[in-house]
C-alpha cells in the first residue's frame, strides 16, 4: 500500500478514537492499563488502614461540637496536606450542640436488674435524679402509634422489635423508625419517657445510640436504647403479667450553638479542573467508641484513593474533591452547609459517592446517572468485576451526606459494602479499629480508584438534573 494511503488511514483511526474519547465512551489503552495496574497495586497498599488508624488513635471519638470534633478538623487539614492534596480548605458549619450526660437504667420491680442503656441523640434529659415509671410494652412502633393515649399516659414506653441481619443493611430501614419517632409519639400520648431495643444485630450488652427526631415545636421525652440482651430480659419479665417498674436517668441535653467545619481536599484536574468528582466520608462520629467503621474507614478509603490516583496516574481531567463532612450523625449539618455554599456552582458537581457503610468488601456498584452515561459505567465494570463486584442498578442513592446534592440533580454512585456484621458495631462502644480487616479495606480502595479515576478522566457530565 502506498505510504500516503497508510498515513491517511492512521490519521482516520486516530481521529475516530479521539472523537470517542472526547465524548467519554472510550479511554485510551494507556489510561486503562494504568488504572488496572493501580487497582491491583491498591490491593496490597495499606494507606487507607494507616489513615483510619491515625484518626481513631490520635483523635478517637468525634461527636459534633465536642473537643474531639475540633481535634478531628485539625487532624484532617494536616492529613490532607501530608498526602499532597493541591488545595485544602475548611468550610464553617453551624449547629446546635447536643451533649451526652449520665446514663443509667434499672428495673426496680418486680425483679431488680441494672440495664445497659445509652441515650438517643437529640433527646431531652430526665431530671437530675432520674424518673421512675411503669413500663408499657409494644412490639413495634406501629403498635405504639395505634395505642390509646390512656394506655400510655404516665408510663415509660418500650418497643422491642428486633432488627434483621442482611448483607445490604436493609433491615436497618425497617427497624430505625423506632429510634427516630418513639420519643415524639410517646410524648404525644402522655408518656414520660421511652426506651427501645437497640437498632443493631448483635447479642452484646453494648447499646446502640443514634439520632431521634427532634423539633422544638413538637413535644418529646427522654429516650434511650437498651442492649439486645437487656431488651430480651425485659420481654421475659413482662411475660409474667406483673408491672415492671423502671428507673431511668439520661441527662443528655442541648448545649448552645457551635461552629464545626467541613474539611475539603482537592486533587486539581487539568482541562476541566473547575468540574468535581465528589467523594468522601463524614468526619464526625458518635462518642461511645472511636468511630472506626462509622466513619473513619470511609475517610481512609476515599483519601487514599485520591492520593494513589494522583501519585501513580497523575492529574486527570476533572478535579477529585474529597469532602470530610461535619455532623452527619445528628443533623447532616455539613451536607446542608456544603450544598448552600455551592448552590451557584452545582452543575460543576459531576458525580458523587460517599463511603459510609463500614469496611466490609464491596460486592456491587449502583449508579444514578443519565442513560447515555451507561457505556462509561459498563467500562468501569470491566475493571471492577475482577474484584468480585457486580453491577446492581441505575436507581441507586449514595451516602447521607450526598442527599442535598442528589436532590439538586447531581449524578451519584454507590460502591456497596458487605454490611452483614456492620450493625453489630454501628453506634456502639464496640466501633473500634480491631473490627476492620485491612485486606477488605484495601479492596475498597481498589474499587474507589477505578470508579473515581474513570469518572475524573472523561469529559462526560453523567447527566446533571436527574429527577428523584
Amino acid at each position: 500500500m502506498h505510504s500516503s494511503k497508510i498515513m491517511w488511514l492512521l490519521l482516520l483511526v486516530s481521529h475516530f478514537t479521539q472523537a470517542h474519547q472526547a465524548d467519554g465512551s472510550l479511554y485510551s489503552d494507556d489510561f486503562l492499563k494504568q488504572t488496572k495496574a493501580l487497582r491491583d497495586r491498591a490491593l496490597d497498599d495499606d494507606l487507607a488502614y494507616r489513615i483510619t488508624e491515625s484518626l481513631t488513635t490520635e483523635v478517637g471519638a468525634r461527636l459534633a461540637g465536642s473537643p474531639g470534633d475540633a481535634k478531628a478538623v485539625a487532624w484532617a487539614q494536616e492529613k490532607f496536606k501530608e498526602l499532597g492534596f493541591d488545595r485544602v480548605v475548611i468550610e464553617p458549619v453551624k449547629l446546635t450542640r447536643w451533649t451526652r450526660g449520665e446514663e443509667t437504667a434499672a428495673v426496680i420491680a418486680p425483679y431488680p436488674h441494672q440495664l445497659a442503656v445509652t441515650a438517643l441523640g437529640r433527646t431531652l434529659p430526665t431530671p437530675e435524679s432520674g424518673l421512675t415509671g411503669e413500663l408499657i410494652h409494644f412490639n413495634t412502633l406501629a403498635e405504639l402509634e395505634a395505642a390509646e393515649p390512656s394506655e400510655v399516659k404516665g408510663k415509660i414506653t418500650f418497643i422491642s422489635n428486633r432488627m434483621e441481619r442482611h448483607q445490604d443493611g436493609s433491615g436497618y430501614g425497617k427497624a430505625v423508625g423506632a429510634r427516630s419517632k418513639t420519643a415524639q409519639v410517646t410524648a404525644a400520648k402522655g408518656g414520660i419517657a421511652a426506651i427501645i431495643r437497640s437498632i443493631g444485630t448483635d447479642d452484646n450488652r453494648t447499646p446502640h445510640t443514634g439520632a431521634a427526631q427532634y423539633d422544638e415545636a413538637i413535644a418529646s421525652v427522654p429516650a434511650g436504647a437498651v442492649s439486645n440482651p437487656d431488651a430480651d430480659l425485659l420481654v421475659n419479665m413482662l411475660k409474667r403479667d406483673q408491672p415492671v417498674v423502671l428507673n431511668l436517668k439520661l441527662t443528655s441535653h442541648w448545649d448552645g450553638e457551635y461552629t464545626s467545619h467541613n474539611v475539603i481536599g482537592d486533587m486539581l484536574g487539568t482541562s476541566q479542573k473547575e468540574q468535581f468528582i465528589v467523594i468522601g466520608c463524614h468526619l464526625d462520629s458518635w462518642d461511645l467508641g472511636t468511630g472506626a467503621i462509622d466513619d473513619a474507614s470511609g475517610c481512609g478509603i476515599t483519601m487514599a484513593a485520591a492520593k494513589l490516583i494522583n501519585e501513580h496516574i497523575g492529574p486527570l481531567k476533572k478535579t477529585i474533591r474529597v469532602v470530610l463532612w461535619a455532623n452527619e450523625e445528628y443533623g447532616l449539618s455539613g451536607a446542608k452547609a456544603y450544598h448552600q455554599a455551592q448552590k451557584n456552582n452545582l452543575t460543576n458537581h459531576i458525580l458523587g459517592g460517599e463511603s459510609d457503610f463500614g469496611a466490609g468488601e464491596i460486592y456491587a456498584l449502583g449508579t444514578r446517572v443519565a442513560a447515555e452515561s451507561m457505556p462509561i459505567i459498563n467500562q468501569m465494570m470491566t475493571l471492577l468485576r475482577p474484584l468480585g463486584i457486580k453491577y446492581s442498578n441505575n436507581q441507586s442513592s449514595s451516602g447521607a451526606d450526598l442527599i442535598p446534592l442528589r436532590q439538586a440533580g447531581m449524578a451519584v454512585f454507590s460502591l456497596r459494602q458487605d454490611g452483614t456484621d456492620y450493625f453489630d458495631y454501628h453506634h456502639t462502644a464496640n466501633d473500634t479499629l480491631d473490627k476492620i480487616d485491612p485486606k477488605a479495606l484495601a479492596q475498597n480502595v481498589a474499587a474507589w480508584v477505578v470508579v473515581t479515576a474513570m469518572a475524573a478522566n472523561t469529559e462526560h457530565d453523567f447527566g446533571f438534573g436527574l429527577k428523584e
